[in-house]
């Protein structure tokens, strides 16, 4: 798909928007590009976004998965039947709308990893965040126990605390590496700011993904299993209750 103009990320300032009127910038090669949208490409671990494109006469284009393109700032909607593409033409209006239940499984449990980080004080090596679990890689030797962090984790979710976003300079970023938690994906540069999540009184460190607006949010979940992947990694998996 050929260079277009970078596509406005609703999602980032506003998790709980599930739809938005768009207008078609590129289209082909089985994906879409809007001038906006709420979907999340895939990125720092976190699944992309599934749903549908609405068009003007109410027919449905499923989307299965959103990734970033090849020219910054852009955003694909990869359709089910690729062939779909071919039908729509660019400055065509219609609505995207997200998959509701995907994207607020992905919340929680996005939500929850940066509380296992708060838990867990060790650097992060690796990460993924889908619909169906959630795991973290620590850079760490101790032995990690599931029954303890599932409690730590239950005591975060039942405290209610608050979880918001903000942005900071890239300059400001270099200024506090302590923010930085993870050693395999580090916050995307390029536009001169950064944002930051916050979990009130728990943690902070820059994070692009959608989240919920409170612990209370996350519901209940367990730590379903705690591997040792190498001398120095301890992988433990989420899953929902």
């Amino acid at each position: 798909m050929s260079a277009t103009p970078a596509t406005e990320e609703l999602f980032r300032e506003d998790a709980d928007l599930l739809g938005c009127e768009a207008v078609v910038t590129a289209a082909g090669d089985g994906a879409v590009q809007l001038d906006r949208t709420v979907f999340y490409p895939q990125g720092g671990g976190q699944a992309g976004d599934a749903g549908w494109l609405v068009l003007a006469d109410g027919r449905q284009i499923a989307v299965v998965d959103t990734r970033k393109g090849p020219e910054p700032g852009q955003i694909l909607h990869l359709l089910a039947d690729p062939s779909q593409a071919a039908g729509l033409a660019a400055g065509e209006r219609l609505v995207a709308r997200i998959d509701a239940d995907r994207r607020q499984a992905h919340r929680r449990f996005h939500s929850a990893t940066h509380l296992l980080c708060a838990l867990v004080p060790h650097p992060v090596d690796g990460c993924s965040i889908t619909a169906q679990y959630a795991r973290l890689d620590f850079h760490m030797s101790e032995p990690l126990e599931k029954q303890a962090l599932t409690e730590g984790l239950s005591r975060f979710i039942a405290a209610a605390r608050p979880v918001t976003t903000r942005w900071i300079t890239e300059a400001e970023l270099d200024a506090n590496p302590q923010l930085v938690r993870s050693m395999s994906v580090q916050p995307p540069r390029g536009t001169g700011r950064v944002r930051l999540v916050e979990i009130e009184g728990v943690d902070l460190q820059p994070c692009g993904g959608t989240h919920v607006r409170n612990t209370a949010d996350i519901g209940p979940l367990i730590v379903t299993k705690i591997e040792k992947k190498s001398a120095m990694t301890r992988r433990v998996i989420l899953g929902f209750a």
